[in-house]
């Protein structure tokens, strides 16, 4: 499960970032924020951050699927990929709830009598 955590960190916070810069994209595209209009910003970011949105939704369904997250809970945490700053909340919140799941099972497993 270490594995499949590190593999969606590692997307949120490349979703995260792309949506960030996509966000700034539409802002320059469909307003004169700092003066001048341009596409060319969300163009490039736009094809990016979806390839990366697909990666994450893989990468959160495979830990939810190895955790096994409600349906609400799963779709929750898919969706933070689509809200700025979201994602990064939602990595925060996965990475704690599952590395305090690993250190019970491995407390359980220090604890548990030798058969």
């Amino acid at each position: 499960m270490r594995a499949a955590l590190t593999r969606f960190r590692v997307v949120a916070w490349v979703v995260g970032v792309f949506l960030l810069l996509l966000t700034v994209g539409i802002l320059l595209r469909y307003t004169d924020l700092f003066g001048f209009r341009t596409d060319v910003l969300s163009r490039t970011v736009s094809p990016i951050h979806g390839f990366g949105y697909m990666v994450y939704l893989a990468t959160g369904i495979d830990l939810a699927s190895r955790r096994r997250w409600r349906p609400l809970t799963t779709l929750g945490v898919l969706l933070a990929g689509t809200v700025p700053f979201l994602s990064f909340y939602a990595e925060r919140r996965v990475t704690h709830d599952v590395r305090a799941e690993l250190a019970r099972r491995e407390a359980d497993e220090a604890t548990a009598p030798a058969s």
